[in-house]
């Protein structure tokens, strides 16, 4: 098999009894409400950092679990997304990824082993381009052990199995503990992640107990939380969100504070919505800034870049009229892309009366699309 070429990876493993370990863990709280118990696993402390790039490998997965939420847009489309970025070559994921300063990827999709020759690819070049240091992990439903297999030898550092919920309360008779041990042998990281679901907590219990019993390294528990695309599948089994300013689901935080008021010999980690979209994103787009932020740019402390820019159908001579009134070079360029010459905001509320043409300071997310999330026109 392509994934037995090399040898496998060697992993020191934490055999101090059961019973102990539990006794040596405390519950810390973390921001926007998450809680954990045991060490935060690698890949959750990059993207805690936003140094990990988000890597979409496909939409597509076998399975069709009602909490999903990846968007109509993607869900079973075979295409690829580096953070927002659509990718149509190699270089539009390098691209990505040095322009955040990623220290690592989390692949996801739909099911990434659905593609593994894909992952595979993928991790092999950004491992050769950023170095074996840069950190990969992936979540599949998958325990296909051949699949398992080519992503390791693509270099996978982490793996996190995702089993839908009919096998929380039965994992024995899975395929997963098979995947697992495979998983181990190959030197990986390996982890379960799954939503927490309020109705569902016995059989997470057994999950769980199932996961310490195997000595796997983590299990994440994701609060249960709407989007666009599952909305009404939410809806219809009567999940309601816990408030009008949140996204998650009621009965989530008490169902992870009853999981974790017991002790736990391998770590258990609740991840909020509000910790995703407040602080994991909110740090990646804060790094993202640092790097692609131009000299024109003011950078704010969320992140975003604010910027003048001036429209019109002929962006050189828009660019002269600039030079004529004595704009420094490195206070402004044009962006062919998007159609206007971008300069410094505190420059263009001083000229925006001289000139002749539609002059706005905005306010943009530094990803690929530019993501305006204000303007304002200057006089």
């Amino acid at each position: 098999m392509f994934g037995e070429s090399r040898p496998a990876r060697v992993r020191r493993v934490n055999f101090m009894p059961l019973a102990a370990r539990a006794a040596a863990v405390k519950v810390l709280a973390r921001p926007c409400g998450a809680r954990i118990a045991g060490p935060l696993p690698e890949g959750c402390r990059l993207c805690e950092q936003g140094a990990k790039m988000v890597l979409f490998v496909t939409g597509l997965c076998s399975f069709h679990c009602f909490y999903c939420p990846v968007s109509d847009e993607k869900m079973y489309r075979d295409g690829v997304f580096a953070n927002e970025r659509s990718v149509r070559s190699d270089e539009d994921v390098l691209a990505e990824a040095r322009a955040m300063g990623a220290a690592g990827a989390g692949i996801t999709g739909g099911d990434p082993l659905e593609v593994p020759d894909r992952v595979a690819h993928y991790i092999d070049l950004l491992k050769g381009e950023f170095g074996k240091g840069f950190h990969t992990h992936l979540y599949t439903m998958t325990a296909d052990l051949a699949r398992i297999r080519t992503v390791a030898a693509g270099g996978l550092d982490e793996i996190r199995f995702h089993p839908p919920p009919g096998m929380w309360a039965r994992m024995e008779a899975s395929g997963f503990p098979a995947a697992v041990k495979e998983s181990r042998r190959l030197g990986m990281a390996v982890g379960l992640e799954v939503p927490l679901i309020p109705d569902r907590l016995d059989d997470l219990k057994r999950m769980i107990a199932w996961a310490e019993g195997e000595r796997l390294d983590f299990v994440n528990l994701n609060e249960l939380e709407y989007s666009d695309a599952n909305y009404a599948r939410l809806g219809v089994r009567d999940y309601r969100r816990k408030d009008e300013m949140a996204y998650g689901v009621t009965g989530c935080d008490a169902g992870a504070e009853e999981i974790l008021r017991s002790p736990h010999a391998i770590t258990v980690h609740y991840c909020t919505s509000a910790y995703k979209d407040g602080w994991q994103l909110r740090e990646r787009i804060k790094r993202a800034a640092e790097h692609v932020a131009q000299p024109w740019d003011v950078v704010t402390e969320d992140g975003t870049l604010i910027k003048g820019i001036v429209i019109g159908d002929d962006l050189e001579a828009i660019l002269g009229m600039l030079r004529r009134h004595r704009v420094a070079a490195d206070l402004m360029s044009v962006n062919p892309g998007r159609k206007r010459v971008e300069v410094a905001a505190w420059v263009l509320e001083r000229l925006a009366g001289r000139l002749d043409a539609e002059c706005f300071v905005v306010e943009e997310y530094p990803t690929a699309d530019g993501l305006e999330v204000g303007r304002q026109r200057l006089p």
